[in-house]
């Protein structure tokens, strides 16, 4: 059950993810909520890609999970414009 820090924890990773892949990838402000959501999905697939890599922790846990948030979000707008065009 998630407790509402934690929520909040997920939503500030999934905000800073989801920014950090916008200007990675060279696109646009998706907007506080956008950023949330391209944030916390991206986190999803960059967690569950580091589990099948197997690839270590970078150190606190909160930089790992930024960074692997980071991956997913960018491989997720990656998809998106894939199919928008």
């Amino acid at each position: 059950m998630l407790q509402t820090n934690s929520l909040i924890v997920i939503l500030i990773i999934g905000l800073i993810a989801g920014w950090l892949a916008g200007k990675i990838m060279g696109g646009g402000g998706f907007g506080l909520i956008g950023d949330i959501i391209i944030g916390v999905i991206g986190a999803f697939i960059g967690g569950w890609l580091w589990g099948v890599l197997a690839l270590p922790v970078l150190g606190p846990w909160w930089l790992t999970a930024i960074v692997s948030a980071v991956i997913g979000a960018c491989i997720l707008l990656f998809l998106i414009r894939l199919v928008k065009r």
